[in-house]
């Protein structure tokens, strides 16, 4: 999920970016109080700034970051025992990390977890998740996996990496902090997160049944390691690209891990149908940057050869963003067409069988079964079609589909809301719902509302090209 800038007007500023200095407080205040370290409130007549100068200087100390994860060893298996006979969720490897803010080392203690998972080609593979345990902690522990919206190609986004203090880039630097404000929340709501890195070793972004895969399995690890029971209850939240390991996961739970115990799953900003959101971004100022990326993504994932494909112009991009994250090439491109990527046949891109055979794969509500529910499930309407980058009709479609399956859900569409803009919306309602499902309050679904959405049904088959 890419920012934007605070704007002034009519309407109320509501951008991620808006007063940085004291979201950096309130995330310090936060991760600092979790560890029992004693802080006096931010005051309407302090300054943010001196507040949050005075709490890193009293609880944190610099740190030189740690290694990539390319170059350091906890995120390779080695055993003996080859991960075909190795249970799905599995740990591997856990090892006591301290937290960071932004790239400055705190005092506060998580555990991260190396655990066997599925990669998008159904072959064994690994990857981590970050296990934050607040102090004084409920019992029973409530486990929520919170999925980020790292959208990367590039491991120094992995928020296994950057929650201690990697340094993601000076162009995704102000997202990982924002992300840090977010899962402050969820900390200070008093729920275990486990964070895990869905995206694989590979960095397969959008590949939808890996991030399940990945989601589902970092739930099962995370309950071994706290020893609870495999039917604990759990709950998931994931906003932008995390909502599509959140989506995916409560689609596969009931094949792929059916002891889990889903008691909710909140997801929002949702890529329903890829290429609904191509259409809808193609040639856009912003969000037509992510396209090389996304074609980069989901050749990794499907093992397509994407050269063949690509325009002179196609394979630089390509190239420019191969270790990339949502920060260096969202609004890289203004005006960039996926036409202007491809060779002078493959122009009707819905009309190539490759890519159409993997869009189809990945149109969420499209694996056999459904969720079990209760969801809740939102997206922004900016401009009548959706918050810039998600169609809202498409999510509409989604939630009438689930509907007409039996599953419990609300659906929220926040009018005149962007992508950036539902995200503040939806945070604190996600927060909201997921105690009420762990609290065991009664849930009224109001499937009775949902519109019918647009069709996102597959695209038909295409002749060879």
């Amino acid at each position: 999920m890419k920012s934007t800038t605070c704007r002034s007007g009519s309407k109320e500023s509501v951008s991620l970016t808006c007063r940085p200095s004291i979201r950096v407080g309130l995330t310090l205040s936060v991760v600092l109080a979790v560890a029992g370290v004693e802080l006096a409130p931010l005051s309407a007549s302090a300054s943010p700034d001196s507040t949050v100068k005075l709490l890193a200087a009293r609880s944190a100390t610099p740190s030189s970051g740690p290694e990539l994860p390319g170059q350091d060893p906890f995120y390779r298996y080695s055993g003996r025992i080859p991960l075909t006979r190795i249970a799905p969720g599995t740990v591997l490897k856990k090892r006591s990390i301290n937290l960071a803010i932004g790239t400055v080392s705190s005092p506060v203690s998580a555990e991260q977890l190396l655990y066997r998972t599925t990669e998008e080609s159904g072959r064994p593979t690994v990857t981590v998740t970050t296990v934050i345990a607040p102090l004084g902690t409920s019992s029973p522990k409530r486990v929520v996996g919170y999925l980020s919206f790292y959208d990367a190609l590039g491991a120094q986004c992995d928020p296994s990496y950057t929650l201690q203090g990697g340094n993601p880039g000076s162009a995704n630097q102000q997202q990982t902090d924002e992300e840090e404000t977010i899962i402050g929340s969820y900390v200070a709501a008093g729920f275990v997160l486990t964070i895990p890195d869905f995206e694989g070793e590979r960095l397969e972004w959008t590949a939808g049944q890996e991030a399940g895969y990945a989601t589902l399995d970092a739930l099962r690890a995370t309950e071994h390691n706290l020893g609870m029971a495999s039917d604990s209850p759990v709950g998931l939240t994931g906003y932008s690209g995390g909502s599509i390991g959140a989506d995916w996961a409560s689609e596969l739970a009931p094949s792929y891990a059916p002891h889990l115990k889903l008691v909710g799953v909140a997801e929002g900003g949702i890529p329903v149908d890829y290429a609904h959101n191509l259409i809808y971004i193609n040639g856009s100022s912003g969000w037509s940057g992510i396209i090389p990326a996304t074609l980069v993504a989901l050749s990794r994932a499907f093992h397509l050869q994407l050269a063949p494909y690509l325009s002179p112009y196609g394979k630089r991009l390509a190239a420019q963003v191969q270790t990339a994250c949502i920060g260096s090439f969202y609004g890289a491109y203004p005006g960039l067409t996926v036409q202007q990527l491809l060779k002078p046949k493959y122009q009707d891109v819905l009309e190539v069988p490759a890519l159409v055979q993997i869009i189809n794969h990945l149109i969420m509500g499209s694996t056999p079964g459904h969720p079990t529910g209760p969801l809740f499930l939102a997206v922004g309407d900016a401009d009548g079609t959706g918050d810039g980058v998600m169609v809202a009709a498409d999510v509409e479609a989604l939630a009438h589909e689930y509907c007409t399956q039996g599953v419990p859900l609300n659906l929220k569409v926040y009018q005149g809301e962007n992508h950036q803009e539902a995200a503040v919306t939806y945070e604190p309602a996600a927060v909201e719902f997921l105690e009420e499902r762990f609290a065991g309050l009664p849930f009224s679904t109001g499937c009775s509302s949902v519109p019918d959405g647009d069709s996102i049904a597959p695209l038909p088959a295409p002749t060879s090209k």
